[in-house]
């Protein structure tokens, strides 16, 4: 029996759970919405990037969408500008009965300890009004920064410190509004970009950190955040736009969580936008982008986790990997008690439903 689902935004994530959604057996579309208006009456296929017409045409209104009826809305419109506005969209979803996968807004990842106590009540208030269930999640913090490190500490007899690293070129990327406006890329130096501002890359990250916590058993004492920048030895363009020469170019930062005063649980990134700056700080182990996961124990494990794609590069592949655990997440979210749930909560992911024959023979 096909599940009813419903797709909110078709951004960089959006149309990539758009194209599993009207591909995969296991869904039936039945709406679409996007905030852009021009966007508004065009097929889903199309706004997938897909050759297909699926007779659902997007509208530009929630409750046009709930009309619908789905039984789990996939939530992926901008939540890391947008906060407050992509709450009230899931609470509204929830409140209507209608479960809620998505990649927005972040914080309800793990958000005990992270959002405030009186929104975190409000949303479990909202999922139990309507008897439904949101999960949030992505790459990092997503799985790359809970499920994979958590599999790991299983097998160790004892876990010292975890880190877990995005290294990455963010040239191909092409998200304006995260490079320029979140993260400051060609900004001048002198300038503290909004997620550099205190307290927010612990709101943003937090949640990874915490969820590990939780997994390990441990309480977080202290949340310690450090980021630095270096400038463009010139000018020059990248996917999102343009980089000045002594504007920020490549950023390293890192949270902390401290137990007994001492550092347990690390989420670090480095981001470039030119490979050949910093070639001090660490590399990704191949192909331009790899998320690392460290723990220091007994065993020990370095493990490099390199995404590729057949339609795009490591960038590309890195938000096609967060869209595809979104949408086999939904069958366990479904099945799931009412409420906020997140990792920690849900069955071992192993995906049931994807084997698929090669399009192409593997052979040469």
């Amino acid at each position: 029996m096909t599940i009813r689902v419903a797709q909110v935004a078709t951004g960089n994530a959006g149309r990539l759970t758009l194209r599993q959604l009207i591909a995969d057996e296991r869904f039936e579309l039945v709406a679409v919405s996007t905030s852009s208006p021009d966007k508004v009456g065009v097929d889903a296929g199309r706004l997938a990037g897909l050759d297909v017409t699926t007779g659902v045409a997007a509208v530009g209104s929630l409750d046009e969408l709930v009309a619908a009826g789905p039984e789990c809305v996939v939530y992926c419109a901008m939540g890391d500008t947008r906060p407050v506005d992509a709450t009230n969209d899931v609470r509204r979803l929830l409140e209507a009965g209608i479960d809620v996968v998505g990649s927005a807004p972040g914080t309800l990842q793990f958000p005990w300890g992270t959002m405030p106590q009186k929104v975190v009540d409000k949303v479990e208030a909202s999922a139990q009004a309507g008897g439904a269930t949101v999960y949030i999640t992505g790459v990092d913090p997503g799985f790359a920064s809970d499920l994979l490190p958590l599999a790991l500490a299983s097998t160790c007899q004892r876990v010292e410190q975890i880190t877990c690293s995005e290294l990455a070129d963010y040239a191909t990327y092409d998200g304006a509004e995260v490079m320029f406006d979140l993260m400051g890329f060609g900004r001048p130096l002198g300038e503290t970009p909004l997620l550099f501002l205190p307290g927010v890359l612990g709101l943003a990250w937090g949640t990874a950190i915490r969820m590990l916590a939780a997994g390990l058993g441990i309480e977080v004492d202290e949340i310690v955040e450090r980021w630095e920048a270096e400038p463009a030895p010139e000018s020059y363009d990248i996917a999102a736009g343009r980089i000045e020469k002594g504007t920020i170019a490549a950023l390293r930062f890192s949270i902390t969580g401290m137990v007994a005063g001492r550092p347990a649980i690390v989420v670090q990134h480095v981001t470039r936008t030119r490979d050949d700056l910093r070639p001090d700080w660490a590399r990704p182990a191949s192909g331009g982008g790899s998320y690392r996961v460290e723990i220091t124990g007994e065993p020990s494990y370095v493990v490099d986790i390199v995404p590729s794609s057949e339609h795009g590069d490591h960038n590309h592949a890195a938000i096609v990997a967060a869209c595809g655990r979104i949408v086999n997440a939904i069958p366990d979210v479904l099945a799931a008690r009412p409420g906020i749930v997140t990792t920690l909560d849900l069955p071992l992911p192993t995906g049931r439903g994807t084997f698929a024959v090669p399009l192409r023979s593997a052979r040469p």
